[in-house]
């Protein structure tokens, strides 16, 4: 097993994986919607910022240690990104409703997501079964560059997907069912 030889490096290398795993999320979300021309809705963004925060956990288990404050920050996370994927489901699961956006391997993005929260948790309940925290000189011990390289892709889409908010909603509530970036398309008539 991973955890049998070394467990500080299975555990940041599991971490790392998870981390990855959102921010492959995140970057598909934000490619999507330039690519599909789809712009989020408010309960799609909510689910961004529900990423972000579990990844904000992550973050710091492979970067100060695993710490059951860390898995809690990532799952309490995960548990608000089911609320609102969970919503986001009961909203369109009316027979003949398309949803909203186009499905991806035949299911909406808001139906992924809930299953990737739920994929989370069940990281985070499984590595609290099994991790153990190494001490607090892990600010003591580098990086690996793979670990450094996905930090540094996690803050680039944290930062990309605040711009794209920021760009379609501006400092105020975003539209239910976006069509326009408000600040990109502020010389038009509404």
């Amino acid at each position: 097993m991973i955890f049998s030889r070394n467990p500080a490096r299975g555990s940041r290398v599991l971490n790392g994986l998870a981390l990855l795993g959102v921010t492959a999320i995140l970057g598909m979300a934000f490619a999507w919607q330039f690519a599909y021309d789809e712009l989020p809705c408010p309960l799609c963004q909510l689910q961004r910022v529900a990423f972000i925060l579990a990844g904000v956990g992550l973050l710091l288990n492979l970067r100060l240690g695993p710490s059951p404050m860390h898995y809690a920050m990532t799952i309490a996370a995960a548990l608000g990104g089911m609320v609102a994927s969970g919503r986001q489901v009961l909203l369109h699961i009316a027979p003949g409703d398309a949803g909203y956006g186009m499905p991806f391997l035949g299911l909406h993005f808001y139906t992924w997501a809930f299953i990737a929260f739920c994929a989370l948790i069940v990281f985070c309940v499984l590595m609290l079964s099994a991790d153990r925290k190494w001490g607090d000189n892990m600010l003591k011990r580098p990086l690996s560059a793979l670990g450094v390289i996905v930090m540094a892709l996690f803050f680039l889409l944290v930062l990309a997907n605040l711009g794209s908010t920021t760009l379609q909603c501006g400092f105020g509530p975003c539209e239910d069912n976006p069509t326009r970036y408000l600040w990109l398309d502020s010389g038009s008539a509404p």
